[in-house]
């Protein structure tokens, strides 16, 4: 037997979820998340009990179909789910299979906290600490699509100051799971670092990978140079084998300003990740190695030293600031101020490993980073140094703005298909599970 129930992704209290299921006789409990009309297939729900059974699972879901204003189907395929697959917004579809040994674990488990909103998080945190949660590589129904943003903006929602109560109790039902399975860092027990020792031909370098931004380079170059800094800085771009005019732009600047450092690599198959290990361990990087886009821009000329400042003042091995979203005309688009207010030195590190990002401008302790190393990839190379880093040592946060991080036509991150954002989803969560296994193995030894 079946039982269908309505239960929202978000909204949902510990409480309901607990008498929804502590009521429930059924062997399995299809729940709907997303409170909108579904078709499903014939063989829909025999697809679900099948892999539940395969697989003694907790829980199922399976790929879908949308139905665009223009009646157009789209697929909307998942990802499968990863010990790492911590994030509050991965996509199960708006339909998922309990099962009774799922609904069995989670009633079992008294460890919990009483979420006003965070029930179904909470819920499947727990199903997958017990239970394998499978997915169903089939489009088993189609919804309607209400959501007509592009990824550029749905990605922030997160950090959307209106969702921040939400936010505080996912933190915090995250939280509570990584203490359940040996995943947890204790408050502060991060290294410190001294920022001060070693010998390094400036203090601070910028670092700016770029290809074919003919557009934007100079910008963010003059927005690098214009620091005003009492101590020696340089910038250093890699230039990735442009082809459209950029190469010559950076030639031309750097024959006016000897700060600039003009990198062409050798290799061809660097990623912005490899292009950041070439510049960090370049002779020429100085002690403190401080990120800009190709597309951005500072926000003052003090963004430098307020950053370097920060390093001093902690002992940090990375410094992370707050950027502003803007247009290229730098008109503030929504949300505004991105300042990763969910980061504290108590839970910063425990919660990274919930959240996308970790916020900009970036900037690390050049011994460190080294010591590191980027993934040679073009997306979430900084995301797996900063999990990293916070898996060990401490990070400093700047709550103002210093950055300014323009969305236009040509940003590679506006307008991502579906596909491109499983394929990151995925990547960043296979990011957070080979982070979140060395903790684990970690306080395992100590």
């Amino acid at each position: 037997m079946i039982q269908t129930v309505h239960l929202p992704l978000y909204g949902a209290s510990t409480r309901l979820v607990r008498d929804i299921l502590s009521a429930c006789k059924a062997q399995f409990i299809l729940l709907n998340t997303g409170g909108r009309e579904v078709s499903i297939t014939e063989d829909a729900l025999d697809r679900m009990k099948d892999y539940a059974g395969a697989a003694h699972a907790g829980m199922v879901y399976s790929d879908y179909l949308k139905m665009t204003g223009s009646d157009a189907i789209m697929p909307a395929p998942t990802i499968d789910l990863q010990q790492g697959s911590l994030r509050d917004d991965f996509d199960f579809g708006p339909l998922v299979l309990l099962t009774r040994a799922g609904i069995d674990a989670y009633l079992a488990e008294t460890r919990i906290l009483q979420y006003e909103t965070a029930g179904f998080y909470q819920l499947r945190l727990i199903i997958q600490e017990n239970l394998s949660i499978v997915r169903v590589p089939q489009p088993l129904y189609t919804i309607a699509e209400t959501d007509f943003r592009t990824s550029g903006q749905k990605q922030f929602d997160y950090v959307d100051p209106r969702n921040r109560s939400i936010q505080i109790e996912l933190e915090a039902a995250c939280t509570e799971h990584l203490k359940r399975i040996g995943g947890y860092i204790e408050p502060c027990s991060g290294a410190l670092a001294d920022v001060s020792d070693g010998l390094f031909p400036v203090e601070t370098s910028v670092i700016i990978p770029v290809r074919n931004r003919a557009r934007t380079i100079a910008d963010a170059v003059s927005s690098a140079l214009k620091q005003q800094f009492d101590k020696p800085f340089n910038v250093i771009v890699v230039d990735n084998h442009s082809t459209d005019g950029t190469t010559e732009i950076l030639q031309e600047l750097a024959l006016s300003d000897a700060r600039l450092v003009h990198i062409i690599p050798q290799q061809t198959d660097l990623g912005i990740g490899g292009c950041w290990n070439l510049a960090v361990n370049d002779i020429r990087c100085g002690r403190f190695a401080v990120q800009l886009d190709s597309d951005d821009l500072y926000s003052s000329p003090f963004t430098l030293k307020k950053i370097v400042d920060k390093f001093y003042e902690g002992g940090y091995s990375m410094v992370i600031g707050s950027y502003r979203m803007c247009n290229f005309d730098l008109e503030t688009l929504p949300p505004g101020i991105i300042d990763h207010a969910e980061w504290t030195d108590s839970n910063g590190p425990n919660n990274a490993l919930r959240i996308n990002g970790l916020g900009a401008p970036r900037a690390f302790f050049t011994p460190v980073v080294r010591q590191i190393g980027f993934p040679n990839v073009s997306y979430g190379e900084d995301y797996a140094v900063g999990i990293a880093i916070a898996g060990s040592f401490r990070i400093g946060r700047i709550f103002e703005e210093l950055y300014l991080c323009r969305r236009w036509e040509g940003n590679s991150d506006s307008a991502l298909s579906h596909e491109k954002v499983n394929a990151n989803n995925l990547y960043k969560d296979s990011l957070r599970t080979a982070e979140l296994e060395r903790r684990i193995n970690r306080n395992r030894q100590s």
